[in-house]
C-alpha cells in the first residue's frame, strides 16, 4: 500500500533527535466526532468535540485516506503475560512518537521540545486543554506526579535507564502548567531517540487527580483503601497494585485508570474471556479534516488456549487486524488457503530483531560451577559450533530467515558480516575440542559430560511459544544437537510471565528470546551487545551494577568496557561519534559472543480483513518500538462496519 506522508503540523527532528522543533499554525476547519459521541453530546451526557480537544489537537498525516467512523476491530489474546498485545495496539502515546516509516521523530503529546546545546536539557512544551479520558485535564502536574513516583526507591526500586546517567535519575521541573524540563547531569544525546520507543511511556501514564488516592502523602484516610484491597498490606502495595507498569498486565487490569490513548479498556485482562477497549472521547487527535480519532469504536480480544485457536479464528474471518502470534512462517500456507472463507489479505510486518532465536545463558547463575563454565567464551563457541543452523531455518521456519549470530541485520546502517557470521558454522567436532579444553572431558555412562564436581554438566532452558517464533520447536533441535557433542540441555515449557518471573529474579540456567538492535534501535535497545535495562536475564545481576554500581554483581573488566563503549554513544549528540562508538561497542560484545543467536529474521506478516483501510504496510517493529501504535487510531472499515 502507499502512503502518502502530509507534513501538514508536523516538526521535523535530525536523525539523533537533536534539533530545536518549532510548531506551524493549525488548518482552519470544524472539528467533527463519531456519531455515537455527537448522541452522547446531544444528551449533555459529554462535552462539544470543541471542548474536549485541546487548543492544538494533534494532526495525524494521511496514511492512505480520510477514514469513516464506526465498527469493532477483533483480535485475539493469550492468557499468562500476552499484554503486550493490548500495548502495543492501543498503548503507545508518547512525548513524542516515531514516523510511520521509522525515519524521524515527531510531535505527539508534546507539540514542541527544544535541546540545549550541550544535549543535557530537554524542554518539552505540551498540548493546553488536553484531558485525561475521564475529561480531567492533563498538565505538567501529572508528569511531575509520575517523577515523585520515580524518584521514591519504595515505588522505584529499579530505575529504567531511560532515566538515569552516570550522576544519577534525571532532574525533571515544571517551568508552567504546559512545560516540563528534564535536565541530565551528563550529554544524553539519544534522550529524544529513548522517548520515542516503547518505554518512554512513563512520565505520561501517571493521572495525579486518580493514583494520588492510593498514595499516603495525598490520602489522609488510605487505610481504608488498604483494608479493601485483600492483596494489599501496606499503601505501597496497594499503590504498585493501581499503578502497576504499562508494560505488566497490572496496568491492563486496572480498567479504572484514566489513559491517553485511543480506547480506553472497559474491563480488566484476565478477567473475562474478552477485553474490550472503547473509544476515548476526549482523544487529542485528529486527521487532515478535522475528523476527531480514532475511527474505530471498539477493539476487542477475545482470551483463547493457544495460537492455534488464533489461527482458526483468522480462517473463520474473526480477526480483522492482527500480526501477532500468527506471522509465524509454519501458518503462511494454511493462511494462504483460507484467505477467500475469511475475507483478508496478508500485510507485512518488519520484523527485524538483532536476532530472533538466542540462546541466552545466565551469566550470573547462582550455581558457582554452572556460572564458571558457561562464563567461559570458548564454552558458547562449542554450543555455537554444535547447532545445525541451516536446518532449524529449513525444519521450523520453513526456509524463512538465516544462520546468523545476535548482530544488526544487513538492512542496518551498521552491519558488518563477520559479527552475523562468526562461530556459526556447523562443526561438531570443532564443539567437541573446544568443550575438552576447557575441562569438560570426562563423560558418564550415557555419553553426557561431567562437570568438575564429577556430576553431569545440566543446563536446563526454559521455553515459552511467544512470538509465533516457534521456541520450543527449535529448542527441541538444540537439545539434540547438544546431545551430540555431549552436554545435556533440558527444555522446561513456560508460559511467558512466569519465564520472565523466574529469569528477572536470575535463579534460572538458560533461555530462549529474542533482542532487538537490529536496525536503527541499536543506539536505544543494544541489550544483548551489554547488559542494560530491565529485560536483560542474560545477566541480571550485571544489568542492575549498571544502572547503580551499589547494587547486583560488578562484572569483569570485559563487561565494564562495554559500559564504557555505550557512554560513547549516549554523551554526544554528534551523529558521527556515536555511530563510531556503537560500531566499537558492538566489537566488543560480538567478539566475547555473549548470547549464542540461531536464525536472523527478513520479517514477518499478519492478515488483515479486505475492507481494513489506513493500517502501515509494512510495520515496523523491532525491540522497543512497539507498534502499530501510535497509528492505530486512523485504521478504519470501508463502509463504516466490519465485513459480515
Amino acid at each position: 500500500m502507499l502512503m502518502k506522508r502530509g507534513q501538514r503540523g508536523l516538526i521535523r527532528s535530525t536523525a539523533m533527535g537533536m534539533a530545536l522543533t518549532a510548531t506551524v499554525a493549525l488548518p482552519a476547519f470544524a472539528f467533527e466526532e463519531a456519531p455515537m459521541l455527537a448522541e452522547k453530546v446531544a444528551a449533555n451526557e459529554l462535552p462539544a468535540v470543541d471542548d474536549r480537544l485541546p487548543s492544538t489537537p494533534m494532526v495525524m498525516e494521511t496514511l492512505d485516506s480520510i477514514g469513516e467512523y464506526g465498527g469493532t476491530l477483533r483480535r485475539a489474546i493469550l492468557g499468562g503475560g500476552d499484554q503486550h498485545n493490548i500495548l502495543r495496539q492501543i498503548g503507545t502515546e508518547l512525548l513524542v512518537r516515531w514516523s510511520h516509516d521509522w525515519s524521524e521523530v515527531k510531535p505527539n503529546i508534546a507539540e514542541s521540545w527544544t535541546v540545549s546545546d550541550d544535549a543535557t536539557t530537554y524542554t518539552f512544551k505540551l498540548r493546553e486543554g488536553m484531558r485525561w479520558s475521564d475529561g480531567e485535564p492533563f498538565t505538567a502536574d501529572d508528569i511531575m506526579f509520575w517523577y515523585e513516583v520515580f524518584m521514591d526507591d519504595k515505588l522505584t526500586p529499579s530505575k529504567h535507564p531511560n532515566y538515569v546517567d552516570a550522576g544519577g535519575p534525571v532532574q525533571v521541573s515544571k517551568i508552567d502548567a504546559t512545560t516540563v524540563e528534564f535536565k541530565f547531569s551528563q550529554p544524553n544525546g539519544l534522550f529524544i531517540q529513548n522517548m520515542a520507543y516503547g518505554f518512554g511511556y512513563y512520565p505520561v501514564v501517571y493521572p495525579k487527580h486518580y493514583l494520588s488516592q492510593f498514595h499516603e502523602k495525598y490520602n489522609s484516610d488510605i487505610q481504608a483503601l488498604i483494608d479493601a484491597e485483600p492483596a494489599a498490606a501496606d499503601w505501597v502495595q496497594l499503590f504498585n497494585l493501581k499503578a502497576g507498569p504499562m508494560h505488566t498486565p497490572l496496568f491492563w487490569q486496572n480498567a479504572d485508570r484514566p489513559t491517553l490513548h485511543p480506547w480506553k479498556t472497559k474491563n480488566a485482562y484476565g478477567s473475562s474471556d474478552r477485553v474490550v477497549a472503547e473509544r476515548n472521547p476526549y482523544f487529542w487527535k485528529v486527521d487532515e479534516a478535522g475528523n476527531q480519532l480514532p475511527y474505530v469504536d471498539q477493539i476487542t480480544w477475545d482470551q483463547v488456549e493457544d495460537p492455534e485457536t488464533i489461527l482458526l479464528k483468522a480462517f473463520n474471518g474473526e480477526i480483522d487486524y492482527m500480526a501477532r502470534h500468527i506471522g509465524r512462517p509454519s501458518n503462511l500456507a494454511a493462511l494462504t488457503d483460507n484467505k477467500e472463507r475469511g475475507k483478508y489479505d496478508f500485510f507485512g510486518v518488519g520484523d527485524i530483531p538483532s536476532n530472533q532465536s538466542i540462546l541466552m545463558f545466565n551469566l550470573n547463575n547462582p550455581d558457582p560451577i554452572k556460572n564458571k563454565i558457561v562464563n567461559m567464551v570458548d564454552f558458547r563457541k562449542a554450543v555455537s559450533h554444535a547447532v545445525d543452523r541451516q536446518e532449524i531455518v529449513d525444519l521450523v521456519y520453513l526456509g524463512a530467515g538465516k544462520p546468523g549470530q545476535t548482530a544488526p541485520h544487513e538492512r542496518s546502517p551498521v552491519y558488518n558480516e563477520k559479527w552475523v557470521t562468526q562461530f556459526t558454522e556447523f562443526d561438531p567436532d570443532a564443539a567437541n575440542a573446544l568443550l575438552d579444553g576447557i575441562g569438560l572431558d570426562q563423560k558418564d555412562g550415557d555419553g553426557y559430560r561431567l562437570g568438575p564436581d564429577g556430576n553431569r554438566f545440566t543446563l536446563v532452558f526454559l521455553v515459552a511459544d511467544v512470538f509465533g517464533f516457534q521456541y520450543p520447536d527449535v529448542m527441541e533441535l538444540v537439545a539434540e544437537y547438544a546431545k551430540d557433542v555431549g552436554l545435556d540441555f533440558q527444555v522446561r515449557a513456560s508460559d511467558r510471565s512466569r519465564l520472565q518471573e523466574i529469569a528477572s529474579a536470575g535463579d534460572h540456567d538458560a533461555y530462549i528470546w529474542n533482542c532487538g538492535g537490529g536496525l536503527a534501535d541499536a543506539y536505544t535497545n543494544p541489550d544483548c551487545y551489554l547488559p542494560r535495562g530491565q529485560a536483560v536475564f542474560w545477566a541480571p545481576k550485571w544489568a542492575a551494577w549498571g544502572v547503580d554500581n551499589s547494587k547486583g554483581i560488578e562484572p569483569p573488566e570485559s563487561i565494564k568496557e562495554l559500559f564504557e563503549a555505550y557512554r560513547g554513544v549516549t554523551t554526544s549528540g554528534d551523529t558521527a561519534v556515536q555511530e563510531a562508538a556503537l560500531k566499537d561497542l558492538i566489537e566488543k560484545a560480538t567478539s566475547q559472543l555473549l548470547t549464542v543467536g540461531l536464525v536472523q529474521s527478513d520479517g514477518a506478516y499478519g492478515v488483515v480483513r479486505n475492507n481494513v483501510r489506513n493500517y502501515v504496510d509494512p510495520m515496523p517493529i523491532a525491540g522497543q518500538l512497539w507498534t502499530p501504535a501510535p497509528y492505530t487510531s486512523q485504521v478504519y472499515f470501508e463502509g463504516g462496519a466490519n465485513l459480515p
